[in-house]
């Protein structure tokens, strides 16, 4: 019987049989997440037989046969000759039934030391990073191409709003300036993430360490983490926690993209019309032969919503379990996973609309025929001049109906403190964008 048709469980007994409506219940029928801790569970598992032959515990030649077995199931994993079967439970224990099947005894002393527990803890920390890294990139990426928009039309006026009415004027590039800026603090954000992921729980089994004598400081030098994650109890403890906080951190950047995408969804919209983009990333109505409908940032203003509700999955499921492991735990792989592809496809899709985006610049002058969008202005020059703000403010505001227009252009130019339409401080955008890449 090959590992793949394997049907007994590692912890099942001689004599117990289990009832598949068991198996039928706690055991996912969605092995996607499992597939893609593969890598990393093989990773992870090279770095503990190293381990255990340098504590005396496997044989160099064992050691050698694990690790070159490890990395057979990598390369055929990655050649979709290795497929996870739900009889073996999961990832974990597809790879240790293989290493049996092929290496004998030498195989079933891989698991010397850990649990599943911590397999799997270690196996999400290093998917973390890794997913981590990547979506880093893709907002320093974002980011780049939303401060290009915001300098091709840094003084491209158009009117910005308090309580959806005009208020003053303001300029695309301050609008796309507000997501660069946005996405640059979300980035601190992701980097905490970073560092909490960046400890290794390898080595603290079920949530109460191991009796033979592990070397957790190799493991960690291996593995390349920062740290190794001391507690066992909190090993497990932290689980559910860290993929909470991972998944806030990810809620940051999804929060910057969904009021950039409902601004968009508005912009787009005839009433306003601010906007021109590709035709190619618009779509069309079953029933109405003239839509074209801005779906893309429909469905990114939704997915916030959906991250968020998935870092309430992982944040909750913890609440009122004894320390330790408990089963519950399991459910926080697949949300976690979940939120880093949307927000991924998220930095991907709002990218390639930025760089199909276009102002109506003849739309957005027009706007500006309405001379009480530079009230403000008038009662600022008044101050300028010696009055004080309450006595302009009311001056202003009882003579609206004798205001001139004025040049928009000339206007947003004309105001220089730093972060007001003349001084937008693009360059240091850029900068601070070419030292985190």
């Amino acid at each position: 019987m090959s590992a793949n048709e394997k049907k007994n469980k590692l912890w099942e007994k001689a004599g117990a049989k289990l009832n598949p409506a068991v198996t039928q219940y706690i055991i996912s029928q969605n092995l996607e997440a499992d597939n893609k801790l593969l890598p990393f569970d093989v990773q992870a598992s090279s770095a503990h037989a190293r381990m255990l032959g340098e504590v005396g515990l496997l044989d160099k030649k064992d050691v050698e046969a694990i690790v070159s077995t490890l990395a057979e199931i990598k390369d055929k994993h990655e050649k979709g000759e290795f497929v996870l079967r739900q009889d073996n439970e999961d990832v974990h224990t597809e790879i240790e039934a293989y290493l049996v099947e092929k290496l004998g005894d030498v195989g079933k002393r891989v698991h010397v030391g850990r649990s599943r527990n911590d397999q799997v803890l270690t196996a999400m920390r290093l998917f973390s990073l890794s997913e981590l890294q990547k979506t880093e990139k893709l907002v320093i990426a974002a980011a780049n191409t939303i401060l290009a928009y915001a300098q091709k039309y840094e003084f491209t006026p158009m009117p910005g709003f308090t309580h959806m009415q005009h208020a003053m004027p303001s300029s695309m590039g301050q609008w796309a300036g507000a997501i660069v800026e946005g996405l640059i603090n979300d980035l601190s954000a992701l980097r905490a993430a970073y560092d909490l992921n960046n400890q290794n729980p390898l080595g603290s089994g079920s949530g109460f360490g191991s009796g033979v004598p592990l070397d957790r400081e190799a493991t960690t030098k291996e593995l390349n983490f920062d740290r190794v994650q001391i507690n066992p109890i909190y090993c497990q403890n932290s689980r559910g926690k860290l993929e909470a906080f991972t998944i806030s951190a990810l809620l940051q950047v999804m929060l910057t993209l969904g009021k950039a995408a409902n601004d968009l969804v508005i912009f787009y919209s005839q009433e306003f019309g601010f906007v021109k983009i590709d035709r190619s990333l618009t779509t069309g109505s079953s029933m109405m032969p003239q839509k074209r409908n801005l779906d893309i940032m429909e469905v990114l203003r939704a997915n916030v919503s959906v991250v968020q509700s998935l870092q309430m999955q992982c944040q909750t499921v913890g609440l009122n379990l004894i320390s330790g492991y408990n089963k519950d735990l399991k459910i926080t792989k697949k949300p976690l996973m979940d939120a880093f592809d949307i927000t991924q496809g998220s930095l991907e899709i709002i990218s390639l609309l930025f760089e199909h985006l276009e102002p109506n610049e003849e739309k957005l002058m027009e706007t500006f025929d309405d001379v009480e969008i530079f009230a403000t202005d008038y009662a600022n020059q008044l101050v300028v001049e010696g009055q004080s703000f309450r006595d302009a403010y009311r001056h202003v505001g009882e003579n609206l109906d004798k205001l001139d227009k004025q040049d928009p252009v000339e206007n947003i130019k004309g105001k220089t403190h730093i972060g007001s339409t003349g001084n937008l401080c693009l360059d240091h955008y850029k900068s601070v964008l070419d030292k985190l890449s």
